[in-house]
């Protein structure tokens, strides 16, 4: 039997498939865990979406191959929703392509842009993707580090001159998964201007964008001047309206890096069942009374979690977006072997910040994904430890 390729022996096992192993142990002991790990919502899609997917599915027209750049129908209703939310205009058939979740862009933007050697601007902690993209792609990564100290946003000063010489592309992801940071308009002008200097593609990873806090409705990077010149943002239906297993995201932004992605796509993917696309253009066509309820939720959950942990001395940030808490590890502890103990003595599964890169080391990630009741029973039995 022919040995596995560099590539997939040089893989750490990925994050979450740890998580799981756990959860399924600790469910096997007869534990009452409540998961607090990995970020799928356990809310339920809204009901108009799963009945205009069941109305979708029984056309015989949309059980064939669809386009892998997707429905214009589909990328039109993706242009309405950014002119809604945003005053951003986009050409459906250039600035628009359709995605398989975003986590599938993540790891096929460096296929399209980067060569054996060149350089990716990776946020660490970050989405692991970010890094394993660019590892299949033969590049190389330069972490920028989100420290507590500079707001959780990269240093773009820090980073070598011979790095930026050898740079093509720069991840940034805000709301940020996992610190739940907001990017100001300040700091996306900074980039902007630091990716034209060097001639860097700025990838901005919006999936969180619409889940946001007290009103604070955080911005587009693509509402910057000059952002279209420079790069894309990506988003997900996944997050915004609880559709994570439903697989289908858009990138939309500069038409030439947009076409770059597409090739990619073209050749490795299929496409989004179009039942599943029409289903999206009736979420993206809605008002935003469905989302304002699924904010309302999560904000009663975040205000659980943080009152009940900063309440009982804990060092954690209040998000004003995502549904995640970045809590610092208490006592000097491992981030993984806190997360050992919150799972063993308390039953809570949560997320070890090191699994995000180095930086995340003495944090650790709580998703709000239970009830308020559980959340705040979390909240007690962590406290008892």
């Amino acid at each position: 039997m022919p040995e596995l390729s560099d590539r997939v022996k040089n893989l750490q096992p990925y994050p979450f498939v740890v998580i799981e192993q756990k959860k399924r142990e600790a469910l096997a002991k007869g534990v009452d865990l409540i998961d607090l790990s990995i970020g799928d919502p356990d809310l339920a899609t809204p009901e108009f979406i799963v009945e205009s997917l069941r109305k979708a599915a029984g056309i015989p027209d949309n059980h064939h191959y669809p386009s892998s750049a997707g429905m214009m129908s589909f990328r039109e209703a993706v242009a309405r929703w950014y002119d809604r939310r945003s005053s951003i205009k986009l050409d459906p058939a250039s600035e628009v392509v359709s995605l398989i979740g975003s986590k599938e862009a993540v790891g096929h933007m460096p296929l399209a842009y980067i060569n054996p050697g060149d350089v990716v601007l990776v946020p660490s902690p970050g989405y692991p993707v970010y890094e394993i993209g660019t590892m299949f792609a033969g590049g190389a990564c330069h972490f920028m580090p989100l420290t507590a100290g500079n707001g959780f946003l990269p240093d773009l000063d820090a980073i070598p001159a011979d790095v930026c010489k050898r740079a093509r592309l720069m991840w940034l992801n805000y709301p940020n998964n996992p610190t739940a940071a907001l990017a100001p308009r300040e700091f996306f002008e900074k980039a902007i201007g630091f990716a034209k200097e060097h001639d860097i593609i700025i990838v901005h990873d919006a999936a969180y964008s619409e889940m946001y806090f007290d009103g604070n409705k955080p911005l587009s990077f693509l509402e910057v001047d000059g952002a279209r010149e420079v790069g894309i943002e990506m988003h997900s239906l996944s997050k915004t309206y609880n559709m994570t297993g439903w697989r289908i995201g858009y990138a939309v932004g500069n038409s030439d890096i947009i076409a770059g992605l597409a090739k990619i796509k073209s050749n490795l993917d299929s496409g989004v069942f179009q039942a599943v696309q029409e289903a999206a253009i009736t979420a993206l066509d809605s008002d935003e009374s469905v989302l304002d309820g699924i904010r309302k939720t999560y904000q009663a959950r975040r205000d659980a979690m943080y009152d009940g942990l900063h309440g009982a001395g804990f060092e954690v940030n209040r998000p004003g977006a995502t549904f995640y808490l970045w809590m610092k590890v208490p006592g000097g502890q491992s981030s993984a072997g806190y997360a050992a103990v919150v799972l063993e003595k308390a039953g809570v599964l949560a997320t070890p910040g090191s699994g995000f890169g180095g930086p995340g080391e003495g944090y650790i990630r709580f998703a709000l994904t239970d009830g308020v009741e559980r959340i705040k029973e979390a909240v007690e039995r962590i406290k008892a430890i």
